[in-house]
């Protein structure tokens, strides 16, 4: 799958095959959140418009929904969280005790998650969105996980792009397999989720 720059021929033709193999699904956005009070309203509004647009699309359940976990945030980041799932009934909510790290959060979300298939992604919203609908119609003809990797870094800083491919020369020097460039943003189905969240080891 790419990233920022999908190929629109790709993305045309797989837009108009409707012969799915797979039901329409369930879908929740976990998104790990810590002092985000300042992009929350960004972050929440840009993925609500999305996941209604999908759900008016047929594509997803009007069932699905967004996880937000905070992450034992210090500024009002839980109160927004809070008050937008006492409005809206696609909001979720999870609140750690205390900071307890981004994975960890992560793992909360995924725990917590009983849909069909699960979505997560950064509150800073670095990733692009809009491939959220080609993920789900990946899973729609038969895959049950789906890489959002990046192809083009140039918004990091030089340090963070550097670093990063360091890390990556060096899990492959120490023989651990990897999909290059991605981060959290991905999808999972409940069948890979389920698989994942029974392994004890939360790094």
């Amino acid at each position: 799958m790419k990233y920022y720059d999908v190929d629109i021929k790709i993305r045309d033709r797989i837009n108009h095959n409707a012969n799915y193999s797979r039901e329409r699904p369930v879908l929740s956005i976990v998104v790990p959140c810590y002092n985000e009070q300042d992009i929350f309203e960004h972050s929440f509004k840009s993925l609500y418009a999305l996941l209604d647009d999908l759900v008016k699309e047929g594509l997803i359940e009007n069932k699905s929904y967004l996880l937000f976990i905070d992450d034992g945030s210090k500024d009002d980041t839980w109160s927004l969280i809070e008050s937008a799932s006492h409005k809206f009934d696609r909001v979720k909510a999870v609140k750690l005790s205390r900071n307890k790290g981004h994975q960890v959060a992560l793992l909360a979300g995924l725990c917590e998650s009983n849909a069909d298939i699960t979505i997560s992604i950064d509150a800073d919203l670095q990733d692009d969105i809009s491939v959220i609908k080609e993920m789900i119609i990946h899973y729609l003809n038969g895959s049950d996980v789906v890489y959002g990797v990046r192809n083009d870094r140039t918004s990091d800083t030089f340090f963070k792009r550097k670093t990063a491919g360091f890390f990556y020369k060096t899990m492959k020097w120490m023989g651990v397999e990897q999909v290059p460039q991605h981060a959290d943003f991905r999808l999972l189905s409940k069948r890979a989720k389920d698989a994942l969240v029974s392994y004890k080891e939360q790094r």
